[in-house]
């Protein structure tokens, strides 16, 4: 079953990318699966991932594979004690809903239907440094009552009980940001 899971995090780690919503080393995704934490290693391209570069931890932490995980291991497994519920993370750094979080203070207006059901609402995190405990407890605060934030100057994450439904949050997302900055800009 893990190479189930590390087939689904290699698939949606590549459509993130194809899709514009990562480049380069940037972001991870994250599966829970039998009380372990199946997450991208560090130094991975999401483009370029493959079975040997996912990285399997519990939820302490601690390193259960040869590979190292992301250095954002601890915004996943902070995210995961808070809510049961949530199975998949996914953190990307999406162009328009980083550049939304150096303009917006308090969150991202919803403007379409679909975000306003799935999304509820668009809190942004007060800038932490990434890979800190800091930034693992900011995010796991916002994501306590919704399924998606933004990280001031960083990106954004999206949790969901499958990686299918967490990855086609973070697209929305991204198309609320999208949608916003082109009305802003509209004006």
């Amino acid at each position: 079953m893990s190479r189930v899971v590390k087939e689904m995090l290699i698939r949606y780690s590549r459509l993130a990318h194809e899709r514009g919503l990562t480049a380069a080393f940037g972001g991870n995704l994250s599966v829970l699966f039998n009380g372990k934490v199946f997450i991208k290693g560090t130094g991975s391209v999401m483009d370029e991932l493959t079975h040997g570069q996912i990285a399997v931890i519990d939820l302490e932490g601690n390193v259960l594979s040869s590979i190292r995980p992301s250095s954002e291991w601890k915004l996943h497994v902070e995210v995961y004690k808070r809510r049961k519920d949530v199975k998949a993370i996914v953190h990307l750094h999406p162009p328009y809903s980083i550049v939304a979080s150096t303009l917006l203070n308090e969150e991202l207006p919803i403007i379409t239907p679909e975000a306003e059901i799935y999304l509820k609402k668009i809190p942004i995190a007060e800038f932490k440094p990434a890979g800190s405990w800091e930034l693992a407890e900011e995010t796991a605060k916002h994501l306590e009552h919704y399924d998606a934030v933004i990280l001031q100057n960083h990106g954004i994450v999206t949790v969901g009980r499958s990686l299918r439904e967490a990855y086609y949050k973070a697209e929305l997302v991204e198309e609320s940001a999208k949608l916003w900055y082109l009305k802003e800009k509209g004006r």
